[in-house]
């Protein structure tokens, strides 16, 4: 299970967050809460795993709160005011909700919070199948046998996939890199990750998979050598 609050002014949206938590067999709301200080006494003493938050509340924000509370509780704002969107990005919320919603939209957003706490609880498994990384306001779920490789442009990382389609999220090559197994996995270039399986062929510095064509790095030679052999 995992252990919720709920936190926002309007009693009436906290009606709404508890009445479709009883309808998600994995999420255990614990309390909600009107006024922000009372939730942030709270979870000094009582940690959760997940936190439904406004943000737009009298004395202090939600993002606000969220900054003050000193623990890795996932985060899924919710909110009348979709120009909040981009500071929930920054803070690495789980998703972001835009009142009113419906028990679909909110279905989707506990599943996300729901792949992720179980990908945080077991990501240094040896059969890690996929990752996660942050699209727009919220995370995305990516398989790592879709991969066909990564490349870094300035400050975002584009991740193209067998199905031709590209994903791009901020992030830097070293925090790709780490959320990625040295063993199917390889950096060849400064700007180039690709998945090992996937390597046609090496010829003059060049790596060859399916259509594409990735430059090798003069800093990598040695350890793309390496793997050949």
């Amino acid at each position: 299970m995992i252990k919720a609050i709920a936190i926002d002014d309007d009693p009436m949206a906290l009606k709404v967050i508890e009445h479709f938590c009883k309808r998600v067999e994995f999420i255990q709301l614990e309390k909600t809460f009107t006024k922000p200080d009372d939730a942030a006494k709270h979870l000094l003493k009582f940690p959760v795993d997940l936190l439904f938050l406004d943000i737009d509340m009298p004395g202090i924000t939600g993002i606000e709160l969220y900054k003050a509370i000193e623990q890795n509780s996932m985060v899924i704002f919710i909110t009348a005011h979709s120009k909040y969107a981009l500071d929930g990005f920054d803070l690495s919320a789980v998703d972001f909700i835009v009142k009113p919603f419906t028990y679909e939209r909110f279905e989707v957003a506990v599943n996300k919070a729901r792949d992720y706490y179980y990908y945080q609880s077991n990501k240094d498994l040896k059969d890690q199948q996929y990752i996660y990384v942050r699209v727009d306001y919220s995370l995305v779920k990516i398989a790592l046998a879709d991969i066909l490789y990564i490349e870094s442009l300035a400050d975002y990382i584009h991740i193209y996939l067998v199905s031709q389609k590209r994903v791009t999220t901020r992030i830097t090559m070293k925090a790709m890199e780490d959320k990625l197994s040295q063993k199917n996995f390889i950096r060849v270039h400064r700007s180039f990750i690709v998945p090992i399986a996937r390597i046609e062929n090496v010829r003059n510095k060049i790596i060859h998979l399916q259509d594409k064509e990735i430059p090798i790095g003069r800093s990598y030679e040695k350890q793309v050598a390496n793997l050949i052999k």
